[in-house]
């Protein structure tokens, strides 16, 4: 936690200091600042940002990301000679009082650099929030007044609303802090000292005080401690798994010079911070650390505010509206209360009544109920919910995007056929590769338990007992091939030689490298392994894995008999001269129930999006197995080369995006949020998928995941399934129609009523309910909207997503309020006309009768607008709703016959009153039931 930084208003963003005062690397960076009539490119985005609202549509890089690449690029395109001189180092390395320097100009080595907010201003952001503000208010007046009661369900309501967001912002808060958490270790790096004859000294620093410039030295296992330009290299090769979130292992050498063509997390000689060293070792320049290296960059946006909320809009928005409102109404009542009682402390109560009862006081906890209920639902269905109000914009959500891997398919490999040169299936083939993985015995591997399942689930006799393993040559990233030496047992007739037989199996291209010829299986030939051979193998493998299939390659060779000195001479010379048998492919299958759930998901208004960082056809060919349409496609390489406005037309069509790097998952999030309009889930479980579901509506994950995923998920899945978050879909879908029901009701009942009671005080020119009256009214019609999170949604409004829209909601009250107001105005006729109660005299009577009509109608009204139907006769609430209405009902009209009805100042009513409530309730749901008819034909939509 950190204090809150205040942003320097006229500081211009284009001086952003680099690590260390550099004329070069700033002149490198500032070509991508420059439009090319010579304006400076940040005057254009201070206007920009002004007119956008600062939103983060994803359609372009940030400033920061752009010089972070323009520079890497330089680097990957020059000569080292050329390298040292960009970042004002030597080849001996830098001196101990120049690193000293730059770390004091530079600061630590820490890539992400935060500014938490404290627990308390959490706290107050939670806290301040129109609907908590007039809570309190009307609390602090209640307890004024001598109301105690009110006053104190008042707070406890803002107690409960303040701490249930509290604890959810905190909780999202500590998550991103351990991101900036960086793990200390030491790093080898090269350093000169010496006044007159400088000698290179290889030092252990710690990685928080490498400094730009420094040379580091790195074996496997070693983490880069910045972004590196190689220098030298051997066999190396480096796990970028950390960024790309992809499992394979990627070459890395000095001895080249990159193009602009080549994807950044592709370049051959530059090495990011945050990878890793699996095998191979060298040496490399320090040209970026701490928040100027590109992981700094792709992480800067962790905790950044997401695409503001249209739920929490709405409610901050009806909150103004109310509070708009009820100034106008709540004077006008204190007037027309004091006028008739010339008391300015009884007026001054009512007023306060009239505020209370304006006020959906059961809002917070009718929603957090709904969540609560719905985190429960999904509990029992293995998914753990993190954040409640996740729940709320799943039944909103129109869009998820998912990774491929272990979400649509099984995550394991599956043997699917054995071909030879020429692509024909021959059983040999399958034979050597079996062997291979029979007998190897360090570092299992997938593949080989694929190839072992295979052989035994269809019957194949391979008879492994007859072969005795000699020797192993195990499997490296530098090779990518494991070797195995066999023997026939002797006294076994086989038409092979009984001397050693070699069989080697691993990536094609490294299994091609080392054979000098190749067998044709049918007629029992080897011959000269010709260019013709080899362009026709891999020709085949690359049709292949556009089926979406991995390809491995089988080789075999016979040895003679060899001494035990012999045996243990160089791989590289046993390893060569081989014979090429085949090809052996592999796939991983969908899951059984991915396609049915994708189906459910469609079904529900739910578009599937497939990113991922692995190839394009392989993606291809796992959507058409699941039924996701591929007509559109695009990989990660031809996004980052679109314009903004071609980006986002991109992204809004394709359904397949491959080859992506973490920024550009989370730049397709904001595109689609932002430009689209859609409410996004994002589900994933690495490190990798970080951004994306710290920007999505909502971020799932799964058990299984990186402890960072995790943390950033709001939901999290205890089970790789999709069918879980269709569960999900419906149970949000549920929480946001019973929560819009309330809120929609609420607001016409309390401004049809206010109204009402308005219109009753200036006709009686007195106060047509006593505080009292009206506390006791609002507080049984609240207690009777409880059971309204346990209501069902009708099968329509669970089909397609649900979303706030903030310009049907005034509509909505235009066209049902005024029929509230009606019926109370009917009512206030009756007892004007019929009874006579238009005088001082008659004025219990005229409150009796009122307190029961204004109760019945705020109980009932949830009836007609909870669904589209006629209510009662088309469909009925769920059984704890009507059993709710039935007893409010029955203790409101009760009341007024009860001894605790004359202390209130009630009396008994006639039968024929409450004929006439029945006659009244009628029309109310005929007129109503019109006016509802009339809105769907107009507007097409209800809730």
């Amino acid at each position: 936690m950190g204090r809150l930084k205040i942003p320097t208003l006229f500081k211009p963003r284009n001086q952003t200091k680099l690590p260390y005062s550099n004329p070069i690397q700033e002149g490198l960076v500032q070509k991508i600042e420059t439009h090319q009539d010579g304006f400076p490119k940040s005057v254009f985005g201070f206007f920009r940002r002004l007119m956008s609202g600062n939103k983060i549509d994803g359609g372009s890089r940030t400033e920061d990301e752009e010089k972070v690449h323009s520079w890497l690029y330089a680097l990957a395109q020059s000569e080292k000679d050329l390298v040292f001189e960009y970042v004002r180092s030597t080849e001996r390395g830098l001196s101990f009082a120049e690193a000293d320097r730059r770390l004091r100009e530079s600061g630590p080595n820490v890539p992400f650099d935060y500014s938490f907010p404290s627990w308390w201003q959490l706290l107050w952001k939670a806290f301040f929030h129109p609907f908590n503000i007039i809570l309190i208010v009307l609390s602090a007046l209640s307890y004024i007044t001598s109301d105690s009661p009110n006053g104190c369900i008042m707070l406890v309501l803002v107690f409960i609303s303040v701490s249930l967001r509290f604890y959810q912002e905190y909780s999202s808060s500590k998550a991103a802090m351990k991101l900036s958490e960086f793990v200390r270790s030491p790093v080898k790096v090269q350093r000169c000292a010496g006044r007159v004859v400088q000698t290179e000294l290889v030092v252990q620093v710690d990685q928080r005080d490498i400094v730009p410039g420094d040379i580091v030295h790195f074996e496997p296992g070693d983490l880069f401690p910045g972004d590196v330009r190689l220098l030298s290299s051997k066999h190396l090769v480096v796990s970028q798994s950390s960024l790309t979130g992809e499992s394979w292992a990627t070459e890395k050498t000095a001895d080249i010079r990159e193009d602009q063509s080549t994807p950044l997390l592709e370049l051959k000689n530059i090495c990011f911070m945050g990878t890793n060293v699996i095998s191979g070792s060298g040496t490399g320049l320090v040209v970026s650390t701490g928040s100027k290296t590109y992981m700094s960059t792709m992480f800067s946006k962790i905790g950044k505010k997401k695409p503001p909320d249209d739920f929490e809009k709405g409610i901050r928005h009806i909150s103004y509206l109310l509070i708009f409102v009820m100034l106008i109404v709540v004077a006008i009542m204190v007037v027309t209360a004091y006028h008739s009682s010339h008391s300015l402390s009884v007026s001054f109560l009512f007023g306060i009544s009239v505020a209370s009862a304006l006020t959906p006081q059961m809002l917070p906890l009718i929603v957090n109920t709904s969540l609560a209920k719905g985190a429960l639902a999904m509990a029992k269905d293995r998914c753990i919910v993190k954040s409640a109000t996740a729940i709320q914009d799943m039944g909103s959500m129109d869009i998820l995007c998912m990774d491929k891997t272990g979400t649509l398919t099984m995550n394991r490999a599956i043997m699917v056929n054995f071909l030879d040169g020429w692509g024909l299936a021959k059983e040999e083939v399958l034979r050597f590769a079996f062997l291979n993985s029979y007998f190897k015995i360090e570092q299992k591997y997938p593949l080989d338990d694929a190839i072992l399942a295979f052989v035994y689930t269809n019957g194949y006799r391979f008879q492994p007992s007859k072969w005795r393993k000699i020797d192993e040559i195990p499997f490296d990233f530098i090779r990518r091939r494991v070797t195995v030496v066999l023997k026939l047992e002797a006294g076994e007739e086989s038409h092979y030689s009984p001397d050693h037989f070699m069989v080697t199996k691993g990536a094609l291209e490294e299994v091609l490298k080392v054979c000098s010829f190749i067998e044709h299986v049918d007629r029992g030939e080897i011959s000269t392994f010709s260019p013709e051979d080899y362009q026709r193998i891999l020709s085949k493998s690359e049709e292949i894995s556009n089926e979406g299939l991995r390809v491995i390659g089988v080789a075999t060779k016979r040895l003679k008999m060899q001494t035990k000195d012999e045996k243990r001479g160089d791989h590289t010379t046993l390893e060569s001269d081989m014979v090429f048998l085949g090809l052996i492919t592999f796939f991983d299958p969908p899951k059984d129930s991915a396609k049915q759930a994708l189906w459910r998901l469609a079904e529900k208004g739910v578009k599937a999006k497939v990113l991922t960082g692995d190839s394009l056809s392989l993606a291809i060919k796992v959507c058409k197995e699941v039924g996701i349409r591929t007509t559109h496609v695009v990989t990660g390489p031809e996004l980052e080369l679109l314009q903004q406005d071609a980006f986002h037309e991109t992204v809004k069509r394709a359904t397949v995006l491959a080859r992506l790097t973490p920024t550009l998952k989370l730049r397709v999030v904001q595109s689609l949020q932002t430009v689209g309009g859609h409410v996004v889930g994002f589900l994933g479980d690495g490190v990798n998928d970080s951004l994306a579901l710290d920007a999505a509506n909502v971020g799932i994950s799964v058990d299984s995941g990186a402890s960072v995923a995790k943390d950033f998920a709001d939901i999290i899945l205890l089970e790789k399934d999709l069918n879980v978050l269709v569960a999900g879909v419906e149970h949000g879908r549920v929480t946001f129609g019973n929560t819009m029901k309330y809120i929609k009701m609420s607001v016409i009942a309390n401004l049809g009523g206010i109204i009402s009671l308005l219109l009753a005080s200036l006709f009686l020119n007195n106060e047509p309910l006593t505080p009292w009256q009206l506390l006791t009214q609002n507080f049984l019609y609240s207690v009777g909207q409880i059971a309204i999170p346990w209501d069902k949604m009708e099968e329509d409004n669970v089909k397609i997503p649900q979303k706030w829209s903030e310009k049907y909601l005034p509509m909505f009250i235009l066209w049902n309020g005024p029929v509230c107001t009606l019926c109370d105005i009917a009512a206030l006729l009756f007892l004007w006309f019929y009874y006579k109660a238009n005088s001082t005299s008659n004025i219990k009577f005229f409150r009796s009768a009122w307190f029961i009509e204004g109760l019945l109608m705020q109980t009932l009204i949830f009836h007609l607008i909870r669904t589209e139907k006629i209510p009662f006769i088309q469909e009925c609430a769920s059984w704890p709703v009507i059993c709710s209405t039935v007893v409010i009902s029955s203790i409101g009209i009760a009341i007024t016959f009860t001894p605790i009805g004359s202390v209130m100042g009630f009396v008994s009513l006639p039968l024929s009153y409450l004929g006439f409530l029945v006659l009244l309730f009628m029309g109310y749901f005929f007129v109503g039931q019109l006016v509802k008819r009339f809105y769907i034909f107009v507007y097409k939509r209800w809730l």
